[in-house]
């Protein structure tokens, strides 16, 4: 029942900064987590951060110390603060969310990030 919209994605150059925003509509239960992942042309999709409705984080190890999650509890908002973006970042960033008690997972259309050498 949960819709994800993304936005903040663009071209940037590296070593430069850029902030992903996700909000979320229209949930039937608090979300449990809420997250990003991301797709590469070419490869699967993956964990890039999530965060949990009592404040537990996990990040990829490709991200710990450039990315940061921010959500505010139970909020239907989240961010993504990435910080000396390089190549390999370039992919579609795609919020995610789990409702609570029905275990439902929402995707966003994604958004497409390109960093330039």
């Amino acid at each position: 029942q949960v819709q994800l919209v993304e936005s903040g994605g663009g071209l940037v150059q590296a070593g430069k900064s850029l902030r992903l925003s996700c909000t979320a509509s229209g949930s039937r239960f608090s979300l449990r987590v809420m997250g990003w992942y991301r797709q590469a042309p070419g490869k699967q999709r993956e964990l890039v951060a999530t965060k949990t409705s009592g404040g537990d984080t996990n990040y990829a190890d490709s991200v710990k110390g450039r990315f940061l999650i921010s959500r505010q509890g139970a909020s239907n908002t989240i961010y993504l603060e990435m910080d000396s973006l390089n190549s390999d970042d370039t992919a579609v960033y795609y919020c995610n969310a789990v409702e609570n008690y029905s275990g439902y997972s929402a995707w966003g259309q994604g958004t497409q990030v390109t960093v330039s050498s």
